[in-house]
């Protein structure tokens, strides 16, 4: 980790924030100065501040909103400069091959007032990604009050039909429904107990019977079997009421979900969005929860057996890297991206049925699963030229794949190496200080690198 006194050293008059995954931030003196925060600062519930030197650690204990607190903090940018920052980092996802990106929501951003950048690019045909997002309420307490809006003025829900892709498209609610029901995933503190707060069933039950009766597609974030079990214990008695549930309904995540958790999700038709956060966590739920735990956390073979609809993605970008590589890296081989093996081999997945989860999977979750995903006549003409055989090279080598020709709608949005000038051309990066006019995109241990 960097120390306060490092941060101070390197950058003695620029503010500066250190995330590190949901459980803790790091603000060197000019941040914790430009942020105003003091020693009588009151910190959110389950969260505390710990002064050093001038800035400060930010701990999650185990609530993350202290750092999703201070990441609304921060200053945002121009209209202009959101446009083409958002150019420049989708360029980077096209980077690996990502053709395709399921935002599943988050802290810290507010709709539609946030999402301009996307927007503006999606509606001139310049999104080089297609993006499916869910709505996730920023106002703990006032969650209904933001769906009842939502579902008044948006329409939800992807369907096949491919006249009706923009590149860009609100696909329901989620993935915290109502902030009282987030079981948070900070493994370096204790699991979360639901019942410690209220009534959150009832927030829950009425959020998630507006969206059932409004037919929009929904997800939870449910980390923990505990908590998962209380979950579906509100679906399905809505389920009961309405005589349905929500399409293409999932739960994000489910580490330690339970065969009967499983049942129930099949049973109600429900799939399972799984993300590497193991592989940056991994040891953290080691010391906490012991290596057995570890070896089906999440239990991705028996939800496979089970014939739920599963898919697979990063939860970047704060938890994860947004390189999907080191995610079907950590589900070959079961391993951190810090070489800890996790799994046991009996939840290993071979290299075809990693990718397949990560493709024809989740597009499931979107509708889209007779349209994207797979090479074949009729469905979307995105694909992507790789620098290595995914299928053929040393394990240790998949974490350093990336693209050298990637293709969306039929039109090329990256190229490299040989084909590197069919790449579109970028602006130049703005704001002037951006660290990526500086650094590159993403960083990656060149020694994984490989190439044909």
């Amino acid at each position: 980790m960097p120390t306060i006194p490092e941060l101070n050293a390197a950058a003695p008059e620029t503010p500066v924030f250190v995330l590190f995954l949901y459980s803790q931030g790091f603000l060197n003196a000019a941040g914790v100065e430009a942020l105003g925060i003091t020693e009588d600062t009151e910190p959110p519930v389950g969260s505390r501040y710990e002064f050093i030197e001038g800035g400060a650690i930010l701990h999650a204990e185990p609530n993350p909103t202290i750092l999703y607190k201070t990441i609304g903090q921060l200053p945002g940018l121009s209209p202009e400069d959101q446009v083409n920052s958002t150019r420049h980092f989708s360029r980077d996802w096209t980077r690996f091959g990502l053709t395709c990106a399921r935002d599943s929501g988050g802290g810290g951003h507010l709709f539609p007032e946030n999402y301009g950048g996307s927007q503006t690019l999606a509606e001139a045909g310049e999104l080089p990604i297609r993006i499916s997002y869910y709505l996730f309420p920023q106002r703990p307490g006032q969650e209904h009050e933001d769906f009842v809006g939502w579902t008044r003025d948006y329409e939800a829900g992807h369907d096949d039909d491919p006249a009706h892709d923009h590149g860009f498209e609100l696909e329901g609610g989620g993935e915290f429904l109502v902030w009282s029901a987030g079981d948070f995933e900070n493994f370096m503190a204790e699991r979360p107990e639901l019942a410690e707060r209220g009534n959150w069933d009832e927030q829950l039950h009425q959020v998630a019977s507006l969206l059932v009766e409004n037919d929009w597609p929904l997800r939870i974030h449910a980390t923990y079997g505990e908590s998962l079990g209380q979950i579906l214990d509100v679906f399905e008695q809505i389920q009961a009421e309405q005589g349905k549930f929500a399409p293409r309904w999932a739960i994000d995540h489910a580490e330690t979900a339970r065969e009967e958790d499983l049942q129930r999700i099949k049973a109600m038709g429900g799939g399972i969005a799984i993300q590497n956060r193991m592989a940056f966590a991994g040891e953290y739920f080691v010391d906490r929860y012991g290596t057995e735990a570890a070896r089906n956390a999440p239990p991705v073979r028996r939800m496979l057996e089970l014939d739920i609809p599963v898919g697979v993605g990063t939860d970047a970008t704060r938890v994860s890297s947004y390189n999907p590589w080191l995610s079907l890296y950590w589900l070959v081989t079961g391993k951190t991206v810090g070489g800890t093996q996790l799994f046991g081999e009996e939840n290993q997945l071979n290299r075809e049925e990693a990718l397949r989860l990560y493709t024809v999977g989740s597009a499931w979750f979107s509708q889209e699963e007779g349209s994207k995903g797979s090479l074949k006549v009729g469905q979307m003409a995105d694909l992507a030229v790789l620098s290595d055989d995914y299928f053929s090279a040393d394990e240790e080598a998949i974490r350093g794949i990336e693209s050298v020709l990637t293709v969306t709608n039929g039109q090329v949005v990256y190229g490299a190496e040989e084909f590197a000038n069919l790449s579109p051309e970028l602006p130049p990066v703005s704001p002037d200080w951006s660290p990526v006019k500086y650094y590159g995109g993403y960083q990656k241990n060149e020694s994984l690198s490989t190439r044909r």
